[in-house]
């Protein structure tokens, strides 16, 4: 099997990405930091902090590997449990300074595991892609969930009429925050185990949502990175990245590995906002440009398909 190529792939993208990044922000550039993991592997963590137009952004590569997979591969996979592993993956998160601009998230991987002493790509390894991308807005604006959506559709049609609506699922349910009965944004896709179509298309999958992943976002940057905005709506950007840390902190399984496979913790939290703030029992105004958000945080037809009940 040839784990090579996806590495390959997964450096050029995040070249890729970091690169559409800084040409949007304009001013602020990533700073590359490269390290290795004791028990096997490493990677290539690249930030960029304190941009014109992102606060911070990180885009981080790793390729892990080892003979013992942490709990939170083996407690839903027993049959990981003594394998060899090697796991890669490009993750990233973007914290815009504007608040009329949203966070989003990315991230595309892939995962082997094979009998201590197989050679590899032999065909008893269990392996998968998976990966995705969700928003997450402060101040919701239609046309930009709409363009986020129909990206994703479109990017997702020529694999079956049906994978937008299962990964869209996927993503809602994923991206859930249950102790505040909300999702964590607006959706996107979200997908994992995928091996059913083989190596070759299940690449090409993974090939496609990662390179989608900048013409969903940047236009949304563009519509906003110059609207003004004030103390109220800064404030109201710390607050509600609150919930992405709780998220990220308390449900996300990528999140989980990384800390319990003795991966690098400054770039497992990278994904934390730069600046955040929790306010007690907190309640929107109702009617007001704040209390909007609150009708997005549920899983919606988007593109007013009928795919919700």
């Amino acid at each position: 099997m040839p784990i090579e190529r996806v590495k390959s792939y997964l450096l050029e993208l995040q070249d890729s990405i970091c690169r559409g990044l800084e040409k949007e922000d304009g001013n602020g550039r990533f700073e590359e930091d490269l390290w290795q993991r004791e028990a096997g592997g490493g990677g290539r963590t690249r930030v960029l902090e304190q941009g014109d137009v992102f606060e911070q952004a990180g885009v981080n590569f790793s390729h892990v590997f080892g003979n013992r997979l942490p709990p939170s591969a083996t407690a839903a996979r027993p049959e990981l449990e003594g394998r060899d592993f090697q796991a890669m993956g490009l993750s990233l998160v973007i914290h815009p300074r504007n608040p009329y601009i949203p966070t989003s998230h990315a991230n595309v991987r892939f995962f082997i595991a094979s009998k201590p002493g197989a050679k590899e790509g032999e065909d008893d390894s269990i392996w998968w892609f998976g990966g995705g991308y969700d928003l997450t807005p402060y101040y919701p604006n239609m046309d930009d969930i709409i363009h986020w959506h129909r990206t994703a559709k479109e990017t997702c049609q020529p694999f079956g009429d049906d994978v937008y609506s299962r990964y869209k699922q996927w993503c809602d349910d994923y991206f859930y925050l249950k102790h505040r009965n909300e999702t964590r944004g607006v959706g996107g896709l979200f997908f994992d185990d995928l091996n059913e179509w083989g190596f070759e298309r299940s690449f090409e999958f993974m090939q496609t949502i990662g390179n989608s992943y900048l013409p969903a976002y940047l236009p949304i940057v563009e519509r906003h990175k110059d609207k003004q905005y004030g103390d109220r709506e800064r404030a109201f950007q710390l607050y509600r990245r609150g919930r992405y840390v709780e998220f990220n902190l308390v449900y996300d399984r990528g999140t989980l590995f990384g800390l319990q496979s003795g991966g690098r913790t400054e770039s497992i939290l990278m994904s934390l906002p730069p600046v955040v703030n929790w306010r007690y029992n907190y309640r929107p105004e109702k009617g007001s440009a704040e209390g909007e958000l609150e009708e997005y945080l549920r899983p919606r037809d988007w593109l007013g398909e009928g795919l919700e009940d």
